[in-house]
């Protein structure tokens, strides 16, 4: 009954009185917050919590208030939203002793499609380990579906850690992808974020491109195939494959560089991470004739890969220097933190391969993009859908975020520069 009044329902205040929840239910529509505290406000009532959201035209709007007289404030509010269309529920929450503050943590489900059976054996899981959703939102909607679950659980990093494999094997025979991140301050402010290039950044391995010229390519996929998947020495394997350019022009470079492609997303990732002030980096175990371009290109500001030694116009099948492999890479990380004044919690690493292993267990988010099994268990999270921005909802970033950010620079652009403010400003 709207207005009513409910004191058996269980529930916690802060200690030192009791406490009403106020639930309002019903159609949105501008000024429904306005009359709710408007009423509140010929009341004892002093706001302890508020939430409000809107999902499909329909609002849910409480608020916690502490009171000396629970009846009375629940009394003002009876009949107040029959005019209004709206539903309104009184709950008395009596007095309990404070908790232990729990581990938070960001939970998110990606799919294309989410169906509905996805999300309840997700939250079965969280449930069986004594872990509660305090909250849920989308985060996007295209090119894939993604919702995020705040948590709270008194758990231990060893716990955290069995809780994200259950959630990425339940979210796995779904077909879609979990991941656990810290919440807090942990994922708030600047970031370093710190890529891996052949078969993340960019959908083709740069080896492979470059072999084609030389007709060797299958027999270097093969290699490198094995060494994504660990089965043999990352060093070992690119000196082999390296050595199958030997006597190859080095104007093949230039067509290698057209040939590239960009995974899909990558762009709106890296011009997204731009705005918020985050610094991005390339680590790859590929080569800097390529790399180095294509972060020009990007705005990115570190770079770090192998060096092809060339003599007379062609390549000799050697580097130049030591090899950029998985201990080097994780090295860089730390270096390009330090330089950036970050520390390591305050980085993400995004690989595909056994190779970047290192970079993605040093960093405080470690994510593997449509990885090799080797490296989704052992990342943060693991991300199986063809999209690099699919890394911003971990993040915490909408994709509405990203599309008001888009619209805002679009008419900014639009804008004559005339050296004078705009009109209205």
């Amino acid at each position: 009954m709207p207005g009513t009044l409910d004191d058996t329902s269980p529930g916690a205040v802060p200690a030192g009185g009791p406490a009403l929840l106020v639930t309002v239910t019903g159609a949105d529509r501008p000024g429904v917050t306005s009359a709710l505290f408007t009423e509140l406000a010929g009341t004892d009532a002093q706001v302890l919590d508020v939430e409000q959201v809107v999902v499909g035209g329909v609002l849910t709007l409480a608020v916690l208030v502490g009171t000396a007289e629970p009846a009375a404030v629940a009394s003002a509010l009876a009949g107040w939203g029959e005019p209004h269309g709206l539903e309104v529920t009184c709950t008395v929450r009596e007095p309990a002793a404070p908790a232990a503050r729990p581990r938070r943590l960001h939970v998110t489900l990606l799919g294309a499609p989410l169906r509905p059976a996805a999300i309840a054996r997700t939250t079965a899981v969280l449930a069986e380990r004594g872990a509660n959703v305090d909250r849920v939102r989308r985060m996007s909607s295209t090119p894939v579906t993604s919702v995020e679950f705040d948590v709270s659980v008194d758990a231990t990093a060893e716990e955290v850690l069995d809780l994200r494999r259950a959630l990425a094997a339940e979210a796995g025979r779904h077909g879609l992808d979990a991941a656990v991140s810290p919440g807090g301050l942990a994922r708030m402010g600047r970031r370093l974020v710190v890529m891996d290039v052949d078969s993340t950044l960019i959908r083709q391995e740069v080896i492979e491109l470059l072999a084609a010229h030389a007709g060797r390519e299958a027999e270097v996929a093969a290699v490198t195939e094995r060494a994504m998947r660990g089965e043999i020495d990352f060093a070992a394997s690119l000196l082999q494959r390296v050595a199958c350019l030997e006597g190859l022009d080095t104007s093949v470079v230039e067509r290698v560089r057209e040939a590239v492609v960009l995974t899909p997303g990558a762009r709106t990732l890296c011009r997204t991470l731009h705005r918020l002030g985050f610094t991005l980096a390339l680590v790859s175990g590929g080569f800097l004739e390529v790399v180095g371009p294509l972060a020009a290109e990007l705005g990115i500001a570190h770079v770090r890969a192998n060096r092809l030694q060339v003599v007379h116009g062609r390549f000799t099948g050697r580097l130049l220097g030591p090899v950029v492999d998985r201990a080097a890479k994780a090295a860089a990380l730390r270096e390009f933190a330090a330089a950036e004044g970050l520390p390591l919690h305050r980085t993400v690493a995004i690989g595909d391969g056994a190779n970047d292993l290192d970079m993605i267990g040093a960093a405080g988010l470690g994510i593997a993009f449509n990885a090799k099994p080797v490296v989704r268990e052992q990342a943060d999270a693991a991300l199986n859908v063809p999209y690099l921005d699919a890394v911003l909802p971990l993040l915490g970033i909408t994709r509405e975020d990203v599309e008001d950010a888009d619209l805002a620079d679009e008419a900014l652009a639009r804008t004559p520069s005339t050296g004078a403010a705009p009109a209205g400003r």
